[in-house]
């Protein structure tokens, strides 16, 4: 049985997916209109067009998913429709996992200033492997979505078994000898992005935070602006990580199978989950002038009405 704050948790999460899927389309909006017209993709336009498509996919799917556990939960389990949801989300939440992880190691490589040779060979070539990188992180989505697309499908036979099987002790009782192997193959699927993406952070910041040290002990009138510019930077990386982590929690929870279905603290994961990529896709606008602009342009037309001639 639902109660009233898991339907309210989990539709919170349609309103962070839709707000989400309005976040990440002014983003793919803006990057696609910078390549127009180009022989050549610069790196971090085919990062933001890779990050916010799949992205707004899962938000979709997310929609897509809750709408169905809510108000058709019946048949919901018929005719492989929950192996299908469940496998085609989890192959979009690795992808957009690696795509962010991508997008925390270019920023890492473009503004850090190190000096060692293996960084200085990377910062030279990163716009010819990157889209090495991105078709690397679909195949490896896909690799690692295998076995989570074998367990759903024996969670279905599981709800559509006879009704002495359909309880939830059973269902713990038939996935507790895989769960163990399920939960380490998923988690490795995430842990190369999250490794990815928490040391990009670190070490970003890092090198951040001792330029903005230096420029606080030589400050003048034209650093003002720079040095504004480098504490902004570092806020958003600091949000980048906190949420990337927190996702990876909430995740790693509904991984496990510790809540019952419809329970609160399932939907509360089922939110923050939601929450995560909407919140990234807001820092991300935040953070450059050139989705702040076509935000700002939307903004303005949608306020302006529309004047009509008379006859």
């Amino acid at each position: 049985m639902m109660t009233s704050f898991a339907l309210l948790c989990l539709s919170l999460a349609i309103i962070e997916s839709m707000a989400g899927i309005l976040g990440n389309g002014i983003i793919l909006a803006a990057s696609s209109s910078s390549c127009i017209g180009r022989k050549t993709w610069s790196a971090y336009d085919m990062i933001m067009i890779s990050l916010s498509s799949s992205r707004i996919t899962l938000q979709c799917w997310i929609i897509l998913d809750l709408f169905l556990t809510i108000f058709c939960e019946p048949s919901y389990f018929e005719e492989n429709i929950f192996v299908v949801i469940k496998t085609v989300y989890m192959f979009l939440n690795y992808s957009s996992l690696w795509f962010g992880a991508w997008l925390s190691v270019f920023y890492c490589i473009k503004v850090a200033s190190f000096t060692q040779s293996f960084f200085l060979w990377l910062k030279k070539r990163i716009a010819r492997l990157m889209p090495w990188m991105l078709l690397t992180s679909w195949l490896c989505s896909f690799i690692a979505t295998i076995p989570f697309a074998w367990d759903a499908y024996s969670v279905q036979d599981n709800f559509t078994a006879p009704l002495p099987m359909t309880n939830s002790s059973a269902m713990r009782t038939t996935r507790k000898d895989n769960l163990g192997l399920l939960i380490l193959l998923c988690n490795a699927g995430i842990g190369m992005p999250l490794i990815l993406s928490v040391v990009s952070s670190v070490l970003l910041i890092q090198s951040l935070w001792i330029h903005t040290r230096r420029m606080k002990n030589n400050a003048s009138g034209f650093l003002d602006a720079s040095l504004e510019a480098h504490m902004k930077a570092i806020k958003s990386v600091y949000s980048f990580l906190i949420l990337y982590v927190a996702y990876f929690i909430a995740f790693t929870f509904l991984l496990c199978d510790l809540f019952l279905r419809f329970s609160t603290s399932k939907s509360l994961c089922i939110a923050v989950m939601a929450a995560c990529p909407t919140g990234h896709s807001t820092v991300l606008i935040w953070s450059n002038p050139k989705f702040r602009e076509l935000l700002a342009s939307i903004w303005h037309f949608i306020k302006c009405p529309v004047r009509t001639t008379s006859m």
